[in-house]
């Protein structure tokens, strides 16, 4: 059987091990499910998650040279994406946050909860705060060590 990039598969956990775990697929070849791979969670120790002899669904994420393959456990669970419209590129690279004149007042006597990106934007302005006392504090440091060197 001659094995794809992108292909699903199943096979057989053969070996586990603390960076990953091993998996026995069709025609007598195996592959390497890394650690991050095994599922959409933090995996601490891979024997939370798999048993040796356990069946599983694996996606081939690359074959490498010396036949290393590279298989994922959770790139197989996930749902194909459907109905879904295509993404646009950004030119910027990154998603512009919605301006305030765009955001929806809440309802009367609701208090809106912060979203995602006004939590970074306070927790930014706090961070730009403190380093620019940081670096006056500093400044004035330096300063006055610098006028007790001339004297």
């Amino acid at each position: 059987m001659e094995l794809a990039v992108g292909q699903v598969l199943e096979g057989t956990v053969t070996g586990i091990t603390k960076f990953g775990a091993f998996v026995s697929l069709e025609g007598g070849r195996s592959g390497l499910v890394h650690i991050s791979e095994v599922a959409n969670t933090f995996v601490n120790d891979v024997h939370d998650h798999v048993q040796i002899g356990q069946k599983v669904k694996v996606k081939v994420l690359s074959l490498g040279e010396a036949g290393k393959i590279n298989l994922s456990i959770k790139r197989a669970a996930e749902a194909p994406r459907q109905n879904q419209p295509p993404r646009r590129p950004n030119s910027g690279g990154y998603q512009s946050a919605p301006r305030p004149a765009q955001q929806s007042a809440p309802a009367q006597g609701q208090v809106a909860a912060p979203t995602g990106d006004q939590d970074f934007e306070d927790r930014l302005k706090r961070f730009m705060q403190e380093s620019d006392s940081r670096i006056a504090d500093n400044r004035m440091y330096s300063e006055r060590k610098q006028r007790s060197r001339r004297r």
